[in-house]
């Protein structure tokens, strides 16, 4: 498996990496550590000396990096780049045909969100690899499952089997989450369907759907990993135009804002 993990040396960033490294366990992985320089617009900052300086440093830390991780089963690359970082690691990413992009995030919400943005969000916005999100504030110490939550959606098919995969080669188990908003009996045909389609298309999988109401979509995931901290949530998400992201939410997005478990979202 091929990764990529932007790297700023915070908390956030070095705690991606430590998950990553332990989703791996003995098997093989392909580690491309990536630290992009920011563009400053003031001129001080901007001057030829000082960006070859702050590559040259970030060159030097992520070296000492590799060394600390050495011991490890994997083989670890470094880039150091500089401008806009969740364009430059979505072209990366996708130069390199690589398999994930793993990142560190912390939630951010209201007026903040709205000014500032995220980091995490801009990438999955920019991104068509997958990217797991890495919260600084959760207990990521154990992972045994990944529990993928469906909303019975067109856009979903194409990545269920590549999430089947994924559990397998971490050797997860696997849950399906619906969460269901609306009780009446079209609801109920449309989880019995997804249970045959489970059934049919993936004869040997060992997991039933697990349905629970909720009205409020976010609220029903919050309360569900409260009992299930030891899970990797994953969600698929299909980029929308720009007049679609003004008209509409995406779930996905919404919870990298806050997710307090690392989220994988397949795009």
């Amino acid at each position: 498996m091929k990764i990529l993990i932007p790297i700023d040396f915070s908390d956030n960033s070095i705690k991606a990496l430590e998950y990553a490294i332990g989703l791996a366990g003995p098997k093989k992985y392909s580690i491309t550590l990536v630290h992009v320089v920011e563009m400053v617009y003031d001129f001080a900052a901007q001057t030829a000396v000082a960006i070859d300086g702050m590559h040259q440093d970030a060159r030097e830390s992520l070296i000492k990096l590799i060394h600390k991780y050495d011991h490890t089963n994997i083989d670890f690359h470094s880039k150091t780049l500089e401008g806009t970082p969740s364009i430059l690691l979505a072209k990366l990413a996708e130069e390199e045909d690589a398999d994930l992009i793993i990142m560190g995030t912390h939630g951010v919400s209201g007026i903040k969100k709205v000014m500032l943005g995220s980091t995490a969000v801009e990438v999955v916005k920019e991104s068509t690899k997958p990217v797991l999100l890495v919260p600084v504030e959760g207990n990521i110490t154990f992972t045994s499952k990944i529990t993928l939550a469906l909303e019975i959606a067109n856009h979903e098919e194409p990545f269920i089997e590549r999430v089947i995969k994924m559990a397998e080669f971490w050797d997860l188990d696997l849950e399906i989450l619906h969460l269901q908003s609306k009780i009446d009996f079209k609801e109920k045909l449309s989880v019995l369907g997804l249970q045959a389609y489970l059934k049919e298309k993936f004869p040997k999988l060992i997991s039933e759907v697990i349905t629970i109401p909720t009205i409020e979509i976010g609220k029903g995931l919050d309360a569900y990993f409260e009992d299930n901290e030891d899970a990797i949530l994953t969600m698929c998400h299909h980029h929308k135009t720009f007049w679609q992201q003004i008209t509409s939410k995406s779930r996905s997005l919404e919870m990298a804002y806050h997710t307090k478990v690392p989220l994988l979202i397949m795009l």
